[in-house]
């Protein structure tokens, strides 16, 4: 008897957790990267572009955004990892283990060239960064 209780349990335990998996949709969020508080990517569709020199200065952030037709507005924001994708062989490096709210972009430019990338990853499935790729020119 004593068996057949605990795979109940069990049982019972995994449908809980399956439910609440499923409570949290991939990508439901929207997210961007700001610099200064400015949205880096140049519009946001399918089309838009984010490039930023490599003179650039100011705090990078990842936030959720409220977008509109008129503008597109930093929320909250979100925790990230950034990694630089190397213009010659495509090789993606960590810029530092560390997760960010907030980082210097002067302390990743520094180990960039022109022509690398700059990547932002989320570390929660909720957020859709569609725009994670950032050329240094």
């Amino acid at each position: 008897m004593m068996k057949k209780t605990n795979w109940l349990f069990t049982a019972i335990l995994a449908l809980g957790f399956s439910q609440i998996s499923l409570a949290q949709k991939s990508f439901s969020n929207c997210s961007a990267a700001f610099l200064n508080n400015k949205m880096v990517v140049s519009e946001y569709t399918d089309k838009g572009k984010c490039e930023i020199s490599n003179a650039t200065s100011g705090n990078l952030t990842v936030n959720t955004v409220d977008l509109s037709s008129v503008e597109s507005k930093a929320v909250d924001k979100i925790t990230f990892k950034v990694a630089i994708r190397d213009k010659n062989t495509g090789t993606l490096t960590m810029f530092s283990d560390a997760e960010y709210t907030a980082v210097d972009i002067k302390s990743i430019l520094s180990k960039c060239k022109k022509g690398d990338h700059i990547v932002l990853l989320t570390l929660n499935a909720e957020f859709s960064l569609p725009h994670n790729e950032i050329l240094v020119n």
